[in-house]
């Protein structure tokens, strides 16, 4: 099978950017496409493009609920609405609406969630979410992706445009590590081999890939051979690709900055429980809410880091040989 070529650095501009230049691209081709924001227009930059496209954006306000209640209705007039808040506001907050009036009712609605997980920083505990990939894999027939750089939320935000259905698509708000050279595609349902390897295989989503690849160097370091998935697509999930991970390699390592329940580590497990079980161990938030901080204390306090990663690998393979 082979591997993704990766570009490194960090990327030009930030993912709200890219959100809003998408947006109003979109928008300005499409006079179907409204914009719905709960109070978080200069947050995620669409202030910025409002007054080029005055009649297809629209500030709910700090109603998140109500504010998927428009996006049903506009969806039942033939629009096509892209929603966005804060990850937890999204998904934790408005729940019921977004179950009930858009998915229940099979309406088209884009959801997208930013601040994902530690990355919400100095927001704090009540804004940092670890539960929405976990309540959106819930959703019947939602999908459900998590962006790993700008390149791909990009291709993810137009591909989601030509999809009917509900969407949802998890990222960060400031700048990521850029992967993708801007041709790459990201079709649905499918993960992205970075490396290839024999020995182990860490399945990432998301600011946890760098990681992931930054793990997969010091345990190269040690003789140790690391496979590496950037799986973007939480549902539906790569199946395939899992099955050749777990074959190939015998021992998977989920790593998500999300709670181990419910999310990427809970996705891989289930698909594996049931065509091909592997030992595995999840990295991910355990029992903790989330708090005030830096992204990079944040990463350390919830053993969100390549060091956790490396030593859960070697925890695993001595406890094999013994």
């Amino acid at each position: 099978m082979s591997t993704t070529p990766l570009q490194f650095g960090l990327d030009e501009k930030e993912m709200r950017q890219v959100y809003a230049e998408t947006i109003l691209e979109l928008a300005q081709n499409d006079p179907s496409v409204i914009a719905l924001e709960a109070d978080l227009m200069s947050s995620i930059s669409t202030n910025k493009i409002q007054p080029l496209i005055p009649n297809q954006i629209i500030n709910c306000g700090i109603m998140e609920a109500h504010m998927m209640g428009v996006a049903a209705g506009f969806s039942l007039t033939g629009k096509i609405p892209f929603v966005h808040t804060f990850a937890q506001f999204a998904t934790r907050r408005a729940f019921d609406q977004l179950f009930v009036s858009c998915a229940y009712a099979r309406l088209n609605v884009k959801i997208i969630g930013s601040d994902a997980g530690v990355t919400a920083e100095h927001n704090g505990g009540t804004h940092m979410a670890f539960e929405d990939l976990g309540l959106m894999r819930l959703i019947p027939n939602a999908t459900v992706y998590e962006a790993s750089d700008s390149t791909m939320f990009k291709a993810l935000l137009k591909q989601i445009y030509g999809e009917y259905g509900i969407h949802y698509i998890r990222t960060i708000r400031k700048k990521a590590k850029r992967l993708y050279s801007s041709s790459e595609q990201f079709p649905k349902g499918k993960g992205k081999l970075l490396r290839d390897g024999k020995d182990v295989a860490i399945v990432a989503s998301g600011i946890m890939v760098e990681e992931a690849l930054k793990a997969s160097d010091l345990l190269a370091n040690k003789g140790i051979e690391a496979m590496v998935i950037d799986m973007y697509s939480i549902k539906p999930i790569d199946q395939n690709l899992l099955i050749y991970a777990a074959e190939k390699t015998g021992f998977i390592i989920t790593a998500e900055n999300h709670n181990v329940i419910g999310g990427l580590g809970s996705a891989v497990a289930e698909t594996l429980m049931e065509t091909y079980p592997v030992s595995m161990y999840r990295i991910g938030v355990r029992e903790q809410f989330g708090q005030v901080g830096k992204t990079d204390y944040l990463k350390e306090f919830y053993g969100l880091t390549a060091e956790h990663i490396v030593k859960a690998v070697m925890d695993k393979l001595e406890e094999t040989e013994l």
